[in-house]
């Protein structure tokens, strides 16, 4: 697809989303009112360690689906509000048919933002499964990103939107990069080595290969301070809440809570 075309999609799906967007006074506002006194209660008044002890026993309690599920949660999830026979591709920020879902060139497929090596959790039921961090991208951008760490600079994505990479990271457009850090500090307060997978956790570097870590902290923590929820993020934590895991990402609802952590 020519290079001119998917930045005019890019513009058009950029527009739609700033129209679907809250109103500017709450655009960034998290609905914790309705779960704070509930949903939180256990973590109220913690801090560093024990909140994230507290958050992650409130989210482990989830249901649980298969990997071929995911194709229809992530249509659900992910659908484009300006059209319902679309999903956003994260990375690139494209709106494509749902339909289009699988394994070719000009497909969308299952982007696991937390790689699914740096954790050696490949698809199993759980973390390679968690739609916290499963997201619709182009198949080819998505092989681009590969299992690289978060991280910014290098050389522009082709059709990817604005991202950029290097031989060791990747870094996503900047109308995501806030969803990207909430994601991954999602999994590694979800999945803490109690559950039969590995221990998942962040750490500063960018060559972490098949550890079960990845990076770049401290540019993570930038990211979601510089992108706070917004809300077509918000509206899929509701869905996933509501519909599919009937577990939250905190760090939607409550983004300070990562400095709390981190």
């Amino acid at each position: 697809m020519p290079g001119i075309h998917i930045r005019t999609v890019a513009l058009t799906t950029a527009a739609v989303l700033a129209a679907f967007a809250l109103p500017a006074a709450t655009a960034t506002a998290s609905p914790t009112a309705a779960y704070d006194d509930t949903y939180y209660q256990d973590a109220e008044g913690k801090t560093g360690t024990e909140l994230k002890s507290a958050l992650h026993t409130i989210i482990s309690d989830q249901t649980k689906l298969s990997y071929d599920a995911v194709w229809d949660a992530l249509k659900a999830t992910d659908q484009d509000p300006a059209n319902s026979s679309n999903v956003i591709l994260l990375y690139s920020g494209t709106s494509r048919a749902k339909s289009a879902n699988g394994g070719d060139s000009g497909d969308w497929n299952r982007e696991h933002v937390w790689a699914k090596s740096h954790g050696d959790f490949g698809t199993a039921t759980g973390p390679g499964t968690d739609l916290h961090h499963l997201r619709p991208e182009d198949v080819t951008v998505n092989s681009v990103r590969g299992n690289k760490d978060f991280d910014a600079g290098g050389s522009a994505v082709a059709n990817g939107g604005g991202s950029l990479t290097d031989s060791d990271s990747f870094e996503p457009r900047d109308a995501v990069k806030g969803d990207v850090a909430r994601m991954i500090l999602y999994m590694a307060v979800r999945y803490e080595g109690d559950d039969s997978f590995a221990d998942l956790e962040p750490n500063d570097s960018v060559d972490n290969g098949s550890a079960p870590n990845i990076g770049k902290l401290s540019v993570l923590k930038k990211w979601s301070d510089e992108d706070p929820p917004d809300a077509f993020e918000q509206h899929r934590n509701e869905v996933i809440y509501d519909t599919y895991q009937h577990n939250r990402n905190p760090f939607i609802d409550h983004p300070e809570w990562v400095g709390s952590i981190w």
